[in-house]
């Protein structure tokens, strides 16, 4: 049961920004600059990123959500989104995206800088400063919103279908789309 009392019976963060479109409008256009916007990094891998620092935050709906959204734009679809999620070291993926998802993944741990290390690693496998910046900027702003997710105990939805249609006006519309 969510904290606040909502005005929909939408999940998750959908549910919050129905409740306050004031502040909806400014996180829907920040999710969509950053995940659809211009970047190095491909929309399926900036999603991909954003799932995996939703699941280390253990954000299940965010989690869901952007990991169904890689889904559709990924070739591998699920079972590659679900690999990287159980164990990016393992996961069938190139070695600059796993080098990116560490550096997300220390993003997530803790409000400090990036090691050295782990930039030097990403910069071993051929990524840019635009691919370091993008990926730090999508893992900050996703703990962000799994903290806000998270924090007034959303509700996930009733059915699972619910992250495929949404996949589908997301891939195709963008954020905070109703079509």
């Amino acid at each position: 049961m969510p904290h606040i009392t909502l005005s929909s019976s939408l999940p998750g963060i959908s549910g919050l920004m129905a409740q306050r479109q004031d502040t909806a409008g400014p996180l829907n256009q920040l999710a969509d600059v950053l995940l659809r916007g211009p970047s190095p990094l491909s929309r399926g891998h900036r999603e991909l990123i954003a799932a995996y620092v939703s699941e280390l935050n253990e954000t299940r709906f965010c989690s869901d959500s952007h990991s169904a959204f890689a889904a559709a734009q990924l070739e591998g679809g699920a079972s590659l989104v679900a690999a990287v999620l159980r164990d990016p070291e393992t996961a069938p993926i190139p070695g600059r995206l796993r080098a990116l998802l560490r550096i997300a993944a220390e993003v997530h741990a803790a409000a400090r800088p990036v090691s050295g290390k782990a930039v030097a690693a990403a910069r071993a496998e051929g990524a840019d400063d635009a691919e370091i910046h993008d990926t730090v900027l999508i893992a900050a702003a996703f703990c962000m919103y799994n903290r806000y997710v998270n924090g007034l105990d959303t509700e996930l939805p009733a059915s699972r279908d619910y992250y495929a249609e949404a996949a589908r006006r997301i891939v195709a519309h963008g954020y905070g789309s109703t079509r």
